[in-house]
């Protein structure tokens, strides 16, 4: 059995990228459209919003200290006290078209990001490696709205979404971070499941996936059988990950763009951040080496 809890409600526009700072004992989630980073402190509840004059669509903590995070058109350097943004690398710089989307940190400290078509109308979506050198590396492309990308307990395998497809691909990835045999590793066909969004793998090496338009999450096996479904009181369900001491418990965010006056009446509780007890535990996520 889980429990779900409402821990903030709020009405973000498309919240994602949980990032849990166990040096903090706080959360941070972004607000891709709202333009918003947020900090919720699990320890006394204290909560701080940030807003800067480009969307922050993923956050990562820097080995050294500090974020890093990908905005609109690349890489770039956080400092939220002083709410300014410095860029690293903005590969997308000439595309007005697209932006940038998820993205999460290696075991080996490189920062992997994929971008999106912002109407998902064009396969222009690429997913990105920035090294801790600060070199990038386009590693796959095709995508109208790429995600979620997680790895699997020992790093060898990257799990990489196409959202618009419905399509989770995995990938063999080496310890010098290349790519190889990609391969489906689930399709959602039911209408009624949404869309695949973002993930998070747990210490069990399963994977817990975010249904856009589902309302739920799925913990998957490492061979994609479906072992779990948690249902959500709200539909746009976008990332999740695991937070805590233990790492037991799980950071679900949500997102309520698109939503008629109707169905935000039927789901109030739409773009607010919740917390999940599942008895499951999950993975730390390192810093990006740069």
């Amino acid at each position: 059995m889980s429990a779900v809890q409402c821990i903030w409600q709020i009405r973000a526009a498309l919240g994602e990228g949980p990032l849990w700072v166990a040096a903090e004992h706080a959360v941070y989630w972004v607000d891709i459209i709202g333009r918003n980073v947020h900090r919720l402190s699990l320890a006394d509840d204290t909560r701080r919003t940030w807003t800067f004059n480009t969307a922050v669509t993923s956050l990562a903590t820097r080995a050294q200290g500090g974020f890093v995070g990908t905005i609109t058109d690349g890489f770039a350097w956080l400092d939220l006290e002083n709410g300014t943004i410095e860029p690293i690398a903005l590969p997308e710089a000439h595309m007005p078209n697209n932006r940038f989307n998820d993205g999460k940190i290696d075991r080996a400290g490189r920062y992997w990001a994929g971008s999106m078509h912002t109407s998902a109308q064009a396969e222009t979506g690429v997913l990105y490696r920035l090294d801790p050198d600060l070199s990038l590396q386009r590693m796959d492309t095709g995508y109208c709205i790429s995600n979620g990308p997680a790895f699997s307990r020992d790093g060898r395998t990257l799990y990489h979404t196409d959202s618009t497809r419905h399509i989770i691909y995995a990938f063999d990835c080496d310890e010098q971070g290349n790519l190889s045999n990609k391969r489906l590793f689930v399709q959602l066909i039911d209408p009624s499941e949404g869309a695949p969004d973002g993930m998070t793998v747990d210490s069990d090496n399963c994977i817990w996936l975010a249904h856009y338009g589902g309302g739920r999450l799925t913990r998957y096996s490492p061979q994609g059988a479906v072992l779990q479904i948690v249902p959500l009181p709200v539909p746009n369900v976008t990332s999740c990950a695991f937070v805590g001491p233990k790492l037991d418990k799980l950071i679900v965010t949500t997102a309520s763009v698109g939503m008629s006056a109707g169905q935000l009446r039927k789901h109030p509780l739409a773009g607010s951040l919740f917390m999940v007890e599942l008895g499951v535990t999950g993975l730390p996520i390192g810093s990006f080496g740069g």
